[in-house]
This record gives C-alpha cells, structure tokens and sequence, in this order.
C-alpha cells in the first residue's frame, strides 16, 4: 500500500488493519475504500484472521459528505459506463473473503463506519461505541451494503427507526440488539479484538471459509436447500489436520473430567 490512510501489520497470523484519517473521523471517500481494499486483499493471503479498527476516538463516522456533494455538483462529470459499486466489492471482500474478521468499534461508528462494522463477523464494542444511520436525515440512503447486512442483524423495524428518526444506538443498545457480540471498557476494544482473532486463526482455513462464506448462504436457502447445502459441505474432503485435531480431542476426553469445587460456605 501506498497511502497512510490505512495502516497493516501482521501479528503471527492475524492482519491488523486500521482506518487512519482521525481528523476526519476516519470517514471515508473511494480513495480511503480503495486502499482499505488493497489491505484487505493483502489479509487473506497472509494472514489466517483480520482485525479492523478506528485509529483516533473513533471507528468511523462514515461517507465523507465533501466528496458526495462534489458528485452532486452540476458542474461534476459522471462516467460514462456504471461500475461496480467499490464499497460493496471492498465490504464484501470483508464479508465473503478468505479470512475472518472481528471489528473493534469505539466511537462514533455511523452511517457507513456501521456498514463497515457490520461487513466483519464479530463486534467488539468499548463503552464509548455509538451506532447511528442518518443518511435519512441527509437527503441519502445507504450505499455501503447495510440495506442487506445491516437489516439481516436488526430486522426491518429496527433498522427503520434508526434511519427515519436518526435514532442513536449506545454500545449498551447494541449489545441488547445483536449489533456487537462483545461489550468491553473504553480503550480495551483492539485488544479484545485481537484476543479472538487469534483465537479464530487457530481453525482450520477450511471451517473458518465454511463459517464465513457457507453458513450465510445457507440462511438465504429455503429449509430444503439449506440441509442439503448443509450435507454437501459436511461432506466434503477434509484437510489431513482434521483427523489430528480429533484425535487430540478424543486423547483428552480420557482423561478423568475435572469438575469446578464446589463454592466456598464462607
């Protein structure tokens, strides 16, 4: 990579991946989703999980509103082919790429920073962490995949709310509505993060890939079409690891099991 908007660095297994524009609130403009998009490549074939994260006191307030009001510009000339949408690529490269992803959120993480968020498996949230889709307060809509991602974690409802009204959703309201799977101190979001991703890498590449690209897929399915997806990947060749990681399990469950003491009368 060639910019500073976005910084990598690997840590044994796990690629760690940070939106560094602070003084924009990591907001985001094709440029930033482009080298987000080299990054992201760059995870999946080194890396065995991802990490991405907010640099400054925020996650990421989103789609950088400059650069949208220069294409609203009549004086702005538009291609002449429709491409594809680079946000949707980037996110779904996130989504549906090689590699797992856990997000670590804090601060302001809104608009498409929650469309972001939402493109990774798993999210940490500090108590700092706040949700918001106020594309509908700005005359928008959502750009960034969260008409899918987004609704498929809230619901409709939910979802609604939050953009007819511009209701915000604290780390708390996030936790209880499925939006964030983990809720820490402030500060402590990365290093959480980092804890399962590390923890994720330790899978085969196999089930992590079936995990992130099958399990999705099968939830689209009618109830038929699921089990029998469900059976042509339980089906499949297994990496030759698999049969030592049984066995491992199976050596364990011999020895005697060792129950909790009791609690203490005192």
């Amino acid at each position: 990579m060639t910019s500073n908007l976005v910084t990598y660095e690997i840590e044994d297994n796990v690629a760690i991946i940070g939106l560094n524009r602070p003084d924009k609130r990591n907001a985001m403009n094709d440029t930033f989703i482009g080298v987000l998009r080299e990054a992201v490549i760059r995870a999946g074939e080194e890396a065995d999980a991802g990490v991405i994260f907010g640099h400054g006191k925020n996650f990421s307030a989103g789609l950088d509103l400059a650069e949208l009001a220069s294409k609203l510009s009549p004086d702005w000339v538009r291609p002449r082919k429709r491409r594809p949408h680079p946000w949707h690529q980037t996110f779904d490269l996130i989504a549906r790429g090689t590699i797992p992803f856990v997000a670590a959120v804090h601060g302001a993480t809104i608009g498409g920073g929650l469309e972001l968020a939402a493109a990774a498996h798993i999210r940490v949230s500090d108590e700092t962490a706040f949700f918001g889709l106020p594309e509908g307060q700005r005359g928008i809509f959502v750009g960034g995949g969260g008409s899918v991602r987004i609704q498929r974690i809230l619901g409709y409802a939910t979802m609604a709310d939050m953009m007819l009204t511009g209701r915000l959703y604290s780390a708390e309201d996030a936790l209880r509505a499925r939006l964030t799977q983990y809720l820490v101190p402030a500060g402590e979001a990365l290093a959480k993060a980092k804890t399962l991703a590390h923890r994720i890498a330790q899978n085969t590449p196999q089930t992590n890939w079936q995990i992130t690209n099958v399990l999705p897929r099968i939830n689209d399915l009618s109830h038929d079409d699921g089990l029998f997806m469900e059976y042509l990947n339980s089906s499949m060749a297994r990496p030759p690891e698999t049969l030592g990681r049984l066995k491992s399990f199976l050596e364990k469950r011999t020895e005697p099991l060792l129950r909790p003491a009791p609690p203490s009368a005192e």
